[in-house]
């Protein structure tokens, strides 16, 4: 039997690393990606994400900014990070590389906006792409 989760449609082929300047309290580790107490997230290859969330498209000027946000609401998700005090500053950081990345200003505030109304990694929201078995 094999447990897996859907909704996945990207996956690194290289390492990324980003300094991020959202300094947790110490480093926090998982299987693909680490986020070091002065800020750094390292992004091992392999990692998958599913791009922007929401009703819109994925476009290049998302795809790194998504990569980052994902990985901090997982963090967020599981209490590694705390919600309420890392949100908005890694709500921040993604519409600022969006905007780094290419994308309009006035299109990053919307989809700013979109990541705080839909509380991206609030622990308090049940999951919505649970484990799932095939024999």
């Amino acid at each position: 039997m094999i447990h897996y989760k859907e909704g996945y449609k990207y996956q690194l082929t290289r390492p990324y690393s980003v300094e991020t300047g959202i300094c947790p309290p110490t480093t926090i580790d998982y299987p693909y990606w680490t986020l070091h107490d002065n800020g750094l997230l390292e992004v091992s290859a392999g990692f998958a994400w599913d791009g922007a969330s929401g009703p819109t498209w994925d476009t290049k000027s998302s795809m790194r900014p998504s990569l980052v946000h994902d990985c901090f609401c997982q963090m967020a998700k599981d209490r590694r990070i705390d919600y309420k005090t890392f949100a908005p500053l890694y709500n921040q950081l993604f519409r600022d590389m969006c905007v780094e990345d290419g994308m309009w200003p006035i299109r990053a505030d919307i989809w700013r906006a979109g990541v705080i109304v839909g509380r991206g990694g609030d622990p308090d929201i049940p999951d919505d792409n649970l484990e799932q078995e095939a024999p």
